[in-house]
């Protein structure tokens, strides 16, 4: 190696949003510790009320905690923030893996996910997961993402919701601010795309809770669809596109 010459430290911080999943945060973490290149896990309790602050500090993640319930998108953005400041102590920024809390032991596939950011070859890679669930109704949802963001870039993406994703320091802050709630992931694609950045879909064998039928959940899928549909609305309005 010339004398002079180094390799920067390409190490990714999985960032992992949770609101009461104390029973499966666990194995979430420890399966994410083992990823290739992973050198730190955070995770953000976003207003748990279940313990899952301390069984992830237990299970050896570095944690951040709401003292309320923020949203994803806010946990994602205190996770950020979190990994940069630590960045600044450490070294050289680290890429972002965003991962659910749900995923347990799943955890451990989302490998794929970290190889074309680490390459150079993508801004930002989107999961697709090799198992289908079917989630009851959460199909509408995810229609009306993959059209918008078709209609918004002209890309329809397999799985517009799916929250594993990994990203360069950079795609982030461009992204910023983050469309709130559950508007996060059609945002991100959108503004990210817009801008020119390298979007890839990579298929893992992860999984994670399916969210039944029932009226939490319908409530659940209401509130998503309410959070992408303003996501979309000001995005499209945004570029003289009708939003209806």
């Amino acid at each position: 190696m010339p004398p002079g010459y180094y390799l920067p430290v390409q190490s990714i911080a999985a960032v992992v949003p949770a609101y009461n999943e104390a029973d499966r945060i666990a194995a979430t973490v420890t399966a994410a510790a083992g990823l290739p290149a992973v050198d730190l896990v955070l995770v953000v309790d976003d207003g748990s009320k279940d313990g899952t602050a301390a069984v992830a500090e237990r299970a050896g993640a570095a944690v951040l905690r709401h003292a309320r319930n923020r949203g994803k998108a806010s946990a994602m953005e205190t996770g950020a923030e979190g990994v940069r400041l630590l960045d600044e102590r450490d070294g050289p920024p680290r890429h972002l893996l965003f991962l659910d809390a749900d995923l347990g032991a799943t955890a451990a596939h989302a490998g794929p996910l970290t190889g074309p950011v680490l390459d150079g070859e993508a801004d930002m890679t989107i999961a697709v997961f090799t198992t289908r669930v079917k989630l009851g109704g959460h199909g509408i949802v995810v229609r009306v993402s993959g059209s918008g963001i078709r209609r918004a870039t002209g890309w329809q993406p397999a799985q517009p919701l799916n929250g594993q994703r990994c990203l360069t320091r950079a795609a982030f802050e461009a992204a910023r601010p983050l469309a709130r709630g559950f508007g996060v992931e059609t945002a991100l694609t959108i503004d990210l795309v817009r801008k020119g950045m390298r979007v890839r879909e990579v298929e893992v064998d992860l999984a994670h809770r399916a969210t039944g039928t029932d009226l939490r959940a319908q409530l659940h899928r209401a509130r998503q669809l309410a959070d992408v549909s303003r996501a979309l609305s000001t995005r499209l309005l945004r570029r003289g596109t009708p939003a209806g």
